[in-house]
């Protein structure tokens, strides 16, 4: 039988569950060694950042296979993790899906969030807006086809997600054009109304399959379409 002072010695070498033994070149601080094992610090990576590292490599992979071809043993690999972690952060394929699509409307929205509230007259921010929502998806279109795919299915099955971009883009025009209404600027009417006409009148140049369809018939272009809607806000001179 073997003595007490071997099995201590023994056990010593024993990694803790949960706990990575120390490698040669490894470069942690003393402080997170213990008894020849590795212990968890503040310096390894959280749920969120784990959150938002899924969500960065799927949008990567979707850029190179496309959103419907990659698979979370393919994200897994990539992290270095089995698919079971995976699915602790996201319950379904379809939520990296929907995670990685509202990543990229939510860069639209804080880009036109951004302009509602610079400094100039109603009818510019109006038209900075526009032409920004337009020139993003019209930059993935021709640049990121394969996450351009994944916009336009968001669109073509009414994900949530499409809903709540469409309502927060929305919302920035009629704070515009709320603006330039209490100005003056405007003529005074139905600011929500009016948002919801300007976007119907310029959704063939952020609508994804629009965009494809209507790609070989330049006019009207957003430039045209937006003169013709600020022609019909302006405020009749006395």
């Amino acid at each position: 039988m073997r003595g007490l002072s071997e099995i201590k010695a023994n056990a010593a070498f024993q990694p803790h569950l949960g706990e990575v033994p120390i490698s040669a070149d490894d470069h942690t601080s003393p402080d997170s060694r213990r008894g020849g094992t590795m212990i968890r610090t503040e310096k390894e990576p959280k749920g969120k950042d784990t959150h938002r590292l899924i969500i960065d490599i799927a949008e990567k992979l979707f850029r190179q296979l496309g959103f419907q071809k990659t698979t979370v043993a393919d994200i897994a690999r990539e992290l270095s993790m089995s698919p079971a972690n995976v699915y602790r952060f996201f319950a379904a394929k379809s939520e990296i899906n929907a995670a990685v699509c509202r990543d990229i409307l939510s860069k639209i929205e804080a880009e036109a969030e951004k302009i509602a509230l610079a400094r100039g007259s109603a009818a510019q921010r109006l038209q900075n807006v526009l032409t920004s929502v337009e020139r993003s998806h019209h930059k993935r279109y021709m640049a990121d086809r394969k996450l351009h795919e994944l916009v336009e299915v968001a669109i073509t099955e009414n994900w949530s997600i499409m809903n709540d971009h469409n309502q927060r883009i929305t919302a920035i025009v009629e704070q515009i054009i709320a603006s330039g209404m209490a100005a003056g600027e405007f003529r005074p009417g139905d600011a929500a109304l009016t948002a919801q006409l300007v976007n119907t009148a310029c959704i063939r140049f952020c609508h994804p399959r629009l965009m494809v369809e209507y790609d070989q018939k330049p006019e009207p272009t957003l430039e045209q379409m937006v003169n013709f809607c600020l022609a019909a806000l302006a405020r009749p001179s006395a």
